[in-house]
This record gives structure tokens, C-alpha cells and sequence, in this order.
């Protein structure tokens, strides 16, 4: 899948998931920061994100995981 095709279908889930607007999601975004995601967000986000894309993503990982871009990123590399 093409890195375009993640990030829109991940912004998708980002927009449902947090109830954020679709122009609000960009690849640089904060997902705590700019999104407003508390760590019950991410947790559910990230469960979404594992069965959309069939990658698992440790919590190591998560940590380094701060913008939209980076969760693509890691899709991307993982996939």
C-alpha cells in the first residue's frame, strides 16, 4: 500500500477516533499536542490502527510515535 493511501486511511480513523476535523489531521499533527488524543485515545487508536493495517505495535515503539506521520511512517515500514 502506498504511503498516500495509509495516511488517508489513517486519517480517517484519527477523525473518527477523536472526533477531530480531516483538515486538522496532517502527517506533521501531534497526536496528543495538536489532535488532543489523552493516553486512552492512543491506546484505542492504536488497537484500530493494529487491525486496519494487520501490524502490531509494541508499546517501545509507541513511545516514539508522537506525529502522524510517524505512525505512517512505522505502517509503512512494517507493513
Amino acid at each position: 500500500m502506498a504511503k498516500e493511501e495509509i495516511f488517508e486511511k489513517l486519517k480517517e480513523l484519527v477523525v473518527d477516533q477523536l472526533g477531530v476535523e480531516e483538515d486538522e489531521v496532517t502527517l506533521e499533527a501531534n497526536i496528543q499536542d495538536d489532535l488532543g488524543a489523552d493516553s486512552l485515545d492512543i491506546v484505542d487508536l492504536v488497537m484500530s490502527v493494529e487491525e486496519e493495517f494487520g501490524v502490531k505495535i509494541a508499546d517501545e515503539e509507541l513511545e516514539n510515535m508522537k506525529t502522524v506521520g510517524d505512525m505512517v511512517d512505522y505502517i509503512v515500514n512494517n507493513d
